[in-house]
């Protein structure tokens, strides 16, 4: 099982060829090309994980499944908290175990995701049923740098998890989406 101190920023992408382009140019290395996606959050009833910042998270990437919990971050001009996540062998059965534990799930988010990495930390590109995103990952100092690399300015950080943009874009968009996959979202567009 894997436990670290996440520390990241999200932006926005507005053209995903240009990033990757950039991405080159600064010496990242693709390590895990366009692949798809779907994390399922669970929570007790009454959701007190949520009230008191943690996540649940149960996530199919490729054909590997992994189990996450994400403690509760630390506000600032970049997400940091403490992740313990473990590959699970089936995702279907852990799904069950958590159900028979009282969890349910409460939120689902789907992406395509790609990942690049110069060895020092990670940016991941994701393609979202509410626009694309990049996410820097690694130490402070190193995100921003890599940022500028990147010509993303500081005010551009994005800190906010996929649920909370979800549903800031539900406010703005007035969308009856339930949950961030593209089959709801373009459901909800019709």
């Amino acid at each position: 099982m894997a436990t670290h101190q996440e520390i990241e920023i999200k932006f926005r992408v507005r053209d995903l060829r240009a990033l990757n382009q950039r991405l080159k140019q600064a010496g990242f290395r693709l390590v895990t090309k366009r692949t798809h996606e779907m994390n399922t959050l669970y929570d007790l009833p009454g959701q007190p994980l949520r009230e008191r910042g943690d996540l649940l998270r149960l996530r199919l990437y490729g054909s590997g499944w992994t189990l996450t919990h994400k403690a509760k971050g630390k506000a600032g001009r970049y997400k940091t908290r403490v992740e313990n996540e473990t590959r699970v062998e089936d995702g279907v059965k852990m799904d069950t175990i958590l159900h028979a534990l009282g969890f349910v799930p409460t939120f689902r988010y789907e992406k395509f995701r790609a990942e690049w990495t110069d060895g020092k930390g990670k940016v991941v590109v994701d393609e979202t049923p509410i626009g694309n995103f990049g996410e820097i990952e690694g130490p402070a100092r190193w995100i921003d740098q890599t940022a500028r690399k990147l010509g993303i300015d500081p005010r551009d950080y994005i800190t906010e998890t996929y649920a909370g943009l979800f549903f800031q874009w539900k406010k703005q968009t007035q969308s009856s989406a339930t949950e961030m996959t593209f089959r709801s979202v373009r459901a909800a567009s019709r």
